[in-house]
């Protein structure tokens, strides 16, 4: 987690993946339909809802909705206070129209910072509000104002931090279609796209530039492919900062979980080859796997292991912490005392632990009785890299950071871009099918062309068969709305074509690929800094824009949030203490130690202390929270953004650690 988490963790925890009304009765409570856990597909039913005034939202299956004068209170299935309101603001202003708002909800919480986003989906202007919320309090507290003409349309989240992450693509699906009365999306539906001719790819190129330089991002390559042919392979910038070296089209970067496509494909090649079935159960294929609930490790089919909708939450901190200790086979030992938080096809809920485990049963299964991850390094060298003449690709770290390679950078506390230690991204080595590999565009285009041409090499000849490759494109869950996860591939129909991609994200290493299967085109995106996540989504919505003559909104879109991210930075740095709070800073024991996570090791010098959790290390400050106590947060680039919070109990010293559905105690140890 970096930095500007007040604003990330709203972005992931309520999954607004971009970022027709019903009347209600006053007062009544309308629920809408219960989903369907057997089959994923349907698990992502919803119901066309309205304000009073008609700003229209799609409410998510199971979730209930009471009209209460002007606002609409939605409610999750759980019943613990947590709810979106929808108001329909009498106030002329944003400001004054999120006071309203608060009023009617009850609370008013801690504003933190008001930042402009470009308008979009017919709103003329979007402001988005951040509170600062005590960690103690396990809540996600946001609010955003929307105008059309002179009406404010408000919408407040008050959500438990665990309800926000397990059920974060379905309150996605509340912003994602939050609408002005009347309004019709664009739609991209029945046109035929461009041809991206020179003019084109010169935007595409300035606009990269420009991104790069307004996010502070080092170094940048990208990559376009159209009807067969590489019509860009560019780098931008730097490979580190402080060196001269160019970025290239064969520049490697950390591909970190765009990994995950490339194992699934190897999976498809012995589905393929007859040596495995998509419908075998797992622990059938592999005996020795297993979650922790013995029903959910029952029903997880092959296909299942990477498709994100087993209920098995994200927890990761198993390996983030003490990284350099794990292995593959703890890695999968640590899979099996994982819970379920969600009912079998329910909820997306993306999982990195199951992600490796695919990748090492399918290793197993091509070469049996293998150390689990040189059998899945064989498997992928041989079945995936290898035929598709991917030579720059990678697992070993040693050699990819040799010759033409970018290194990770990340902003300090005082908003300066520094080059970062590579201690947390060694981390995900022992976990290395959901995202070890490196890579650079050249090498990733020939990945996506061959997914274009459904499994034929540039030559004719066949790589797969179309119905195995193709089997990783049907829909398992539901991320929003026309959008869905597939096996480690997402499928998005939102703009009324498709296009199929997935990320990569790692400490420094942000990265997307993509294609549009219909017009035959497709794009990679490799950069080396924490902001360059801010240029996926704008990249991709130019490309759409250029192809199918879009409304133009990339480029506002982007500058907005490169000066949202400037003042959401620099908002949440002025609540740290630094220095430290000295009597803080004296009080913390010299170790902990939590079962899972392993040990915290507490150094001092100069009055600084630094956590190390034995992957990582990092300088900590202190972080007074609105409830009054003290937390104590991460601040080096390597690992910005960790939050401890003290639970000392009768001179017990403990620490507290958590992620969006965990909670991690460190106890005190000689």
């Amino acid at each position: 987690m970096r930095i500007e988490s007040k604003r990330a963790v709203l972005a992931v925890a309520l999954a607004v993946i971009v970022a027709s009304s019903a009347g209600h009765a006053a007062d009544g409570t309308t629920p809408a339909a219960a989903p369907a856990p057997a089959s994923a597909a349907d698990s992502s039913s919803e119901s066309p809802a309205a304000t009073p005034r008609g700003t229209t939202f799609v409410l998510p299956g199971g979730w209930a909705q009471r009209v209460q004068g002007n606002a609409v209170f939605v409610t999750p299935p759980e019943a613990d206070g947590s709810r979106i309101v929808i108001v329909d603001a009498a106030a002329g202003t944003a400001d004054a129209a999120i006071a309203e708002a608060w009023a009617i909800a009850g609370i008013t919480p801690k504003f933190l910072v008001a930042t402009d986003a470009a308008p979009r989906d017919g709103w003329e202007h979007r402001r988005f509000y951040d509170y600062d919320v005590a960690a103690n309090a396990k809540r996600v507290v946001s609010g955003a104002a929307y105008r059309r003409g002179d009406a404010w349309t408000v919408l407040l989240a008050d959500v438990d931090q665990a309800i926000a992450e397990k059920r974060g693509s379905q309150v996605g699906k509340i912003y994602q279609r939050l609408q002005p009365a009347g309004y019709t999306r664009e739609s991209f539906a029945g046109r035929t796209a461009h041809k991206l001719d020179a003019a084109r790819l010169q935007q595409v190129a300035d606009f990269v530039e420009s991104m790069r330089k307004d996010f502070d991002v080092p170094g940048v390559a990208v990559g376009i492919v159209q009807d067969g042919e590489v019509v860009l392979s560019q780098g931008f910038g730097v490979r580190e900062l402080g060196k001269a070296a160019p970025v290239t089209g064969d520049t490697r970067f950390m591909i970190a979980s765009n990994t995950k496509a490339l194992t699934t494909l190897m999976l498809a090649k012995l589905v393929d080859a007859g040596k495995l079935d998509w419908n075998a159960k797992a622990r059938d294929v592999y005996p020795a796997f297993r979650l922790g609930d013995a029903a959910t490790t029952d029903q997880v089919l092959v296909k299942h292991l990477i498709c994100a909708c087993t209920g098995v939450p994200r927890q990761d901190f198993e390996w983030l912490f003490e990284g350099e200790k794990q292995t593959p086979q703890t890695v999968m030992t640590t899979l099996g005392t994982m819970q379920p938080t969600s009912g079998f096809g329910e909820l997306f809920q993306y999982s990195n632990p199951m992600a490796a485990a695919a990748g090492y049963i399918g290793g197993q299964v091509a070469h049996p009785g293998s150390e689990l991850g040189a059998g899945y390094d064989q498997a992928m060298q041989q079945l995936v890299f290898d035929p598709l003449g991917m030579g720059n690709t990678t697992f070993d770290y040693a050699q990819a950071q040799t010759g033409d390679f970018a290194a990770p950078h990340g902003y300090d506390i005082r908003r300066q871009v520094q080059v970062m230690g590579m201690g947390l991204n060694e981390t995900v080595r022992a976990s290395r099918p959901a995202g070890a590999a490196w890579g650079t565009v050249n090498d990733l285009l020939k990945y996506v062309q061959m997914e274009i041409d459904h499994g034929t090499l540039p030559d004719g000849s066949r790589y797969i068969g179309e119905a195995a490759l193709l089997e990783r494109r049907e829909p398992q869950i539901a991320t929003g709305v026309d959008r869905h996860y597939a096996m480690a591939l997402a499928v998005d129909k939102s703009d009324g074509v498709t296009v199929v991609d997935h990320g990569g994200d790692m400490g420094g290493f942000h990265s997307n690929m993509m294609w549009w299967p219909e017009q035959k085109v497709g794009a990679v995106i490799l950069t080396n800094a924490d902001e360059g996540v801010y240029l996926r989504g704008p990249l991709k919505r130019r490309l759409m824009e250029l192809m199918f003559d879009g409304e133009p909104q990339a480029e506002a879109s982007a500058v907005a949030n490169a000066k949202a991210s400037r003042e959401g930075f620099d908002a949440f740095v002025k609540l740290l203490q630094v220095p430290a709070d000295a009597e803080a800073l004296a009080a913390l024991a010299p170790r902990y130690r939590n079962a899972a996570l392993g040990d915290l090791v507490v150094t001092r010098k100069d009055g600084k202390a630094w956590f190390d959790v034995g992957a990582f290390q990092s300088e900590v400050t202190t972080l007074p929270q609105p409830d009054g106590s003290l937390a104590l947060m991460s601040i080096d680039p390597v690992a910005i953004g960790f939050l401890f919070t003290r639970a000392d109990v009768d001179g017990a010293r403990k620490l507290v650690v958590r992620d969006g559905q965990h909670e991690y105690v460190f106890e005190e140890v000689e």
